[in-house]
């Protein structure tokens, strides 16, 4: 593992903070979620992505390695999809819960994992429309309608909910996404079990009867993707500009967080209506931002109403940034998997107070266009893949060292450091010496965009996809709000530990986000 899957990697080793689920809601006929299906389907991409079904060696804290066992046959492939697969009857919120708060799905065996859920009672009764006829298909009315009373009418939608599990270190958001438009995809297509099982076979094939030695099967890792030259001026320079940009990074504005010895996380969710959403849309556009700039608005006026935080001091908020686009390290095909980690951050800093209530308004926009400025200063810069290694190098060195220390403490073995009266000389800093000033996160944001540019729902008409919900399972204390749009839908969610704050402070906080998206977004 690099750097930057390390730091993910190891926190979650205990607990399983940061690993990933998204959650699909979504209405099909029965036949198309058969376990036989979907475990072909589930088959065939855990073929096309290795990571899936690799697990995982820790030999110490700088050497953590992927293990992948190459399939011998497609029925092995067939063999760890139905052991990685389970069928339940809960409901979406008990399945949320469940893997939030529950027992780990995921371990250094099992990175990845499927769950396929449908409620007590949640067959609509409502008969799918007859298919329409196409020269493919029987063209009399006798015979289309034969058909249809075989395959369509007779079989109501039912509701289900579909739960992807994958550790973070493993990939991203965008990997996420990406994999369930593949998975709806083939679940909704013609096929049959026997197409996708002569699929397997034909795929397997491919890749593995005439492997080569050198054959890279798993990604690089996300440093590998964006290698730097060694230079020594390259990298004085990347440490200066580094240290500079951190250095800007100012807040002084935290949530009251309260000890608790059981973590809880909860994920209110609000979506609003397709034709509210245009209108919102169309505001922001009207105002020079997008939707996800206005989100960092409103979280910042919501903060300012809940009236936290010292006056003198702005406020800090985190995004991820995609770092896809600046990968020079292309995989070949077939072994060109989508699942990797490509994820960096950039920071948000906006002013903590609120003018006179005449000029809210004003503000709030000006906010979101400084906002976007700053989100844009950060996508554009040249200096992304340094700051990327660089922040890689910070965030793996952390990792290591909490690791450690945690174990130590497990073992009962840990002893707080000992001050050093060491004479060597300390490594001279590449700038000057300055005062430090607070740089203390209020929030993250996960600002996902316009799903519906990335599931092509038009390629699964049989599935009709309804909600959507995403994140990961916390550490204590954590907060992140979720934006993003989705079957015509914005969807807003603020995934915390409900116990890790003082009662009632971050319901607050969230009726003050609400209020301000009705106030300023309409």
């Amino acid at each position: 593992m690099g750097d930057t899957e390390l730091s993910y990697y190891l926190p979650s080793r205990q607990t399983g903070v940061n690993d990933m689920y998204l959650h699909l809601g979504f209405t099909a006929q029965e036949r198309f979620v058969r376990r036989s299906r979907v475990r072909a389907v589930w088959a065939v991409l855990r073929l096309r992505h290795p990571l899936l079904s690799a697990h995982v060696e820790m030999h110490d804290y700088n050497d953590v390695r992927f293990i992948y066992t190459a399939p011998s046959s497609s029925r092995d492939l067939l063999v760890g999809a139905e052991q990685n697969l389970e069928y339940r009857t809960q409901s979406k919120d008990e399945l949320i819960d469940s893997y939030l708060n529950g027992p780990r799905t995921l371990s250094n065996t099992r990175l990845s994992y499927l769950v396929v859920s449908e409620p007590a009672g949640s067959n609509t009764a409502i008969p799918t429309p007859p298919r329409t006829p196409s020269p493919s298909r029987p063209s009399t009315e006798a015979e289309a309608e034969a058909i249809n009373s075989s395959e369509s009418t007779t079989e109501p939608d039912h509701h289900y909910e579909l739960l992807i599990c994958a550790m973070h270190f493993l990939g991203d958001g965008m990997a996420l996404h990406q994999f369930a438009n593949d998975f709806f995809g083939m679940l909704g297509s013609d096929k049959n079990d026997a197409d996708f099982e002569a699929m397997l076979e034909t795929e397997w094939r491919e890749r593995w009867q005439d492997i080569g030695a050198d054959a890279a099967v798993l990604p690089k890792s996300l440093e590998e993707h964006m290698p730097l030259s060694a230079g020594r001026f390259r990298r004085a320079a990347a440490q200066i500009d580094f240290q500079l940009s951190q250095e800007k990074l100012v807040g002084g504005h935290v949530f009251p967080r309260r000890k608790h010895p059981e973590r809880r996380t909860i994920v209110p969710t609000v979506s609003f209506p397709e034709d509210r959403t245009k209108a919102i849309l169309k505001k922001c556009k009207a105002n020079g931002v997008s939707i996800s700039a206005a989100l960092f608005a409103i979280c910042n006026v919501a903060w300012a109403r809940v009236g936290g935080g010292p006056k003198n001091l702005p406020v800090l908020m985190y995004s991820a940034l995609n770092l896809r686009p600046y990968f020079t390290v292309k995989p070949s095909s077939p072994w060109n998997s989508y699942w990797f980690l490509a994820i960096g951050y950039f920071n948000v800093v906006l002013p903590s107070f609120l003018p006179s209530d005449d000029k809210v308004e004003s503000t709030f926009w000006h906010r979101a266009r400084q906002a976007k400025d700053q989100s844009t200063r950060a996508a554009k810069s040249p200096l992304v893949a340094s700051r990327t290694h660089e922040m890689a190098q910070e965030r793996g060195g952390r990792a290591r060292g909490w690791a450690k220390e945690d174990d130590e403490k497990e073992l009962g073995v840990w002893k707080p450091p000992v001050p050093s009266f060491a004479t060597e000389t300390p490594r001279e800093r590449a700038l000057p010496a300055r005062s430090k000033a607070p740089s203390a996160a209020l929030l993250g944001l996960s600002l996902l965009g316009n799903l519906d540019g990335m599931y092509k729902h038009a390629s699964f008409p049989s599935i009709h996809l309804h909600t959507l919900t995403t994140g990961s399972r916390q550490r204590h204390g954590a907060m992140l709000l979720f934006g993003y749009t989705f079957a015509g839908k914005l969807w807003i969610s603020l995934g915390y530990d409900c116990n890790g704050f003082p009662e009632g402070f971050v319901d607050a906080y969230w009726r003050e986000s609400l209020a301000a998206v009705d106030e300023f977004l309409g």
